[in-house]
């Protein structure tokens, strides 16, 4: 069945660093694009590191997993002043249009010192990384050879703080980073009991995730728990 409702643009969202790119908007931003209409199909690739090794006493080497690596996404952005599409012509070509997406992407930046952090926001995709590739095919001419049409296939990969990734592995070890999200009825105490089988440890976890106040802790709420070392319990 057919739904209704508002046409959603594919929109960039530029920021100067990864902690603005994981929890800014279009308020925070520095930059913004606005697709001329919406991709058609856009590819989304995970990848898994693996280093070879041989068992003793075996003739084959086993794929061993060292960690998952940042998703990649690859899509084509459609740049047009012929006017066939939103009935807008224009005169001039697309240069500064162009231009303006590539800077977005790709250019260095004073003070940051490095290219934008962007997020990629459309319907259920919220992407945030970086982009890697850009490759920008002109395929329509005025007479005087101004391009009027454009393609740009752009590649990002994704970026995720190193604490983060960690945790996200999600692996059993109370000696590795673990990231949990907080439900109803969570306290840290509790949390801190099932990650390290002892709940003494919130006041350390409560000051590495800054919170002033423990107590108040709120459903949806992401909570790092790093490795600790563990001290002998009171007898």
């Amino acid at each position: 069945m057919a739904t209704s409702g508002k046409l959603e643009k594919m929109l960039i969202l530029a920021f100067e660093n990864s902690k603005d790119a994981e929890n800014g908007g279009t308020q925070e931003a520095k930059d913004r694009f606005e697709a001329l209409i919406n991709p058609e199909t856009y590819t989304l690739a995970y990848k898994v590191k693996t280093a070879n090794g041989q068992g003793q006493g075996t003739s084959s080497a086993q794929a061993k997993f060292e960690y998952t690596m940042p998703e990649e996404l690859t899509m084509e952005f459609l740049f047009d002043n012929t006017g066939i599409i939103d009935g807008k012509a224009k005169e001039d070509g697309i240069f500064d249009e162009v231009n303006h997406f590539r800077r977005l992407l790709t250019e260095y930046q004073g003070n940051s010192h490095e290219p934008y952090h962007l997020k990629l926001v459309w319907g259920n995709l919220i992407f945030k990384g970086r982009a890697i590739e850009l490759d920008i095919t002109y395929k329509l001419f005025n007479p005087d050879g101004q391009p009027i049409r454009a393609v740009a296939k752009a590649k990002f990969k994704g970026s995720i703080e190193e604490k983060k990734r960690t945790a996200q592995e999600n692996k059993s070890s109370p000696d590795l980073t673990h990231l949990r999200t907080v439900k109803a009825g969570d306290t840290l105490p509790l949390m801190c009991y099932r990650i390290y089988g002892d709940p003494k440890y919130y006041l350390q976890v409560a000051k590495i995730n800054g919170l002033g106040n423990f107590r108040s802790l709120t459903p949806g709420q992401d909570i790092f728990f790093p490795p600790i070392k563990k001290t002998k319990k009171s007898s």
